[in-house]
């Protein structure tokens, strides 16, 4: 048997693979993919726009923190549990304005009008001009942390994050062929369009018609960290959902499973537990815990997955300190309402609500 494994850009690849050649890999694990590179991209360059429309828009780093907290006091405990994790952050109804500064003030702990106006747009997602979405927003929950907001969305100054380089990068040199290119001419309908015109072919992966892929016994895992600051997870949500609605929601889960990280970032990292075995560096042998080994049981067995273990380390990087239940989608963990919550036998699976 043939596997591949890959996580954002080897995500992409993995659904490419799935999508366009079935016969390559036997069972594929795909996380975080970023397979619809257009829109994701577009959606990218509107956000710089909001943050750079003007100087007052551009919300600094150090205010990184005051909306983070502001995040975790109206939605940590949602879930029965305040741990600094938001188990489902689609949940979460968190207002910038709530943190904007009384009229005149400008501090360290509140946002300006048009720092909020700014928030607001990151959050919200982008949408034509009849209203309809075109790429998710970013959920809170996921803006502190090493590889959080700072880095990926806000950057060290105006117009210097990692999205601001990616978007400047597709643009100039992908799309348009022009390095005089600049995001503040960019416009979301025309800009797409173009995107489309001239890389979609080469780039996105977002067919959800896997019927070639499942009749020859395919079985696709998929993965994303609700955290994830680089692309937002409920991409990955629509396109799972997007393969039920073509190929009907029993067949769908014949051969894919979709689980969702609470409180982890882009392929790893943050407050939440992240190892599921997805590496190939990973040495665990329960199988609850191996994302691989599940996905080769599934493939040579017949066995279906179904809630997994998430695990994190401790500062040395060896025992657990944390253990997380995972629930194949539209599942997701419970807390039962008594035990330690940073232990898997303390949740259980249930129906999310969104």
């Amino acid at each position: 048997h043939s596997y591949f494994a890959g996580c954002s850009d080897g995500g992409r690849e993995a659904l490419m693979e799935a999508e366009r050649y079935p016969r390559d890999f036997d069972g594929i694990l795909a996380g975080a993919p970023a397979n619809y590179w257009t829109a994701l991209l577009s959606s990218a360059a509107i956000d710089t726009q909001a943050l750079t429309a003007t100087s007052d828009n551009y919300i600094p780093q150090s205010k990184i923190p005051v909306i983070a907290g502001a995040v975790r006091a109206t939605c940590d405990s949602l879930d029965g549990v305040s741990d600094g994790i938001l188990n489902d952050p689609r949940q979460c109804r968190f207002d910038p304005a709530s943190i904007q500064c009384k009229p005149g003030g400008d501090t360290a702990k509140c946002l300006t009008a048009p720092q909020v106006t700014a928030l607001k747009a990151i959050y919200a997602g982008v949408h034509d001009s009849s209203g309809r979405s075109i790429f998710p927003g970013y959920l809170p929950g996921a803006e502190e942390g090493q590889g959080g907001w700072s880095l990926w969305i806000i950057g060290p100054a105006p117009g210097k994050s990692l999205m601001a380089a990616f978007v400047n990068g597709y643009f100039s040199d992908m799309v348009y062929d022009d390095p005089h290119w600049g995001v503040k001419t960019f416009s979301l309908e025309s800009g797409l369009k173009t995107a489309k015109a001239r890389t979609a072919e080469a780039l996105d992966a977002i067919n959800p018609d896997l019927a070639a892929f499942r009749s020859l016994g395919g079985k696709l895992i998929l993965y994303h960290g609700w955290d994830d600051p680089a692309i937002p997870a409920v991409n990955t949500v629509h396109y799972y959902e997007s393969v039920a609605a073509k190929l009907g929601g029993k067949a769908t889960d014949s051969f894919v499973r979709l689980y969702l990280l609470p409180g982890v970032q882009h392929c790893g990292g943050g407050p939440g537990a992240d190892n599921i075995g997805s590496s190939s560096a990973s040495t665990s042998t329960d199988p609850e815990r191996n994302a691989r080994l599940v996905l080769e049981n599934w493939v040579e067995n017949g066995t279906a997955p179904e809630a997994l273990i998430a695990t994190k380390g401790d500062e040395a990087g060896h025992a657990p300190a944390m253990t997380r239940l995972l629930c194949p989608y539209p599942q997701s963990a419970k807390y039962n309402g008594s035990g330690d919550p940073k232990s898997a036998n303390s949740y259980a699976c249930a129906v999310a609500t969104k």
